[in-house]
């Protein structure tokens, strides 16, 4: 189950994250993005650039979404791709 705010971003199909990238503070935006699983789809926010790992484990969880960029997926603590199906 979705929270509200997590909702309200895939509505908006974007969020605007202030993110550490390159040892500097930056605003990043993440735009929504559906992924193919089989007969279904998950959404997850992607961004086409490489952030650290540990800012993209940040992420996932604070806003209970999964994060694609460049150097991986990252999925919020306890949840996989079917958490994230018809959301």
């Amino acid at each position: 189950m979705l929270s509200d705010e997590a909702r309200r971003i895939v509505k908006e199909g974007s969020i605007r994250i202030k993110v550490k990238r390159a040892g500097m503070l930056q605003f990043q935006i993440f735009n929504v993005k559906r992924i193919r699983a089989g007969q279904e789809e998950f959404v997850e926010l992607y961004l086409d650039r490489v952030i650290d790992m540990s800012e993209l484990k940040r992420i996932a969880n604070e806003l209970g979404l999964p994060v694609e960029t460049q150097n991986g997926r990252f999925f919020p603590e306890g949840k996989g791709a079917k958490d994230f199906i018809e959301a």
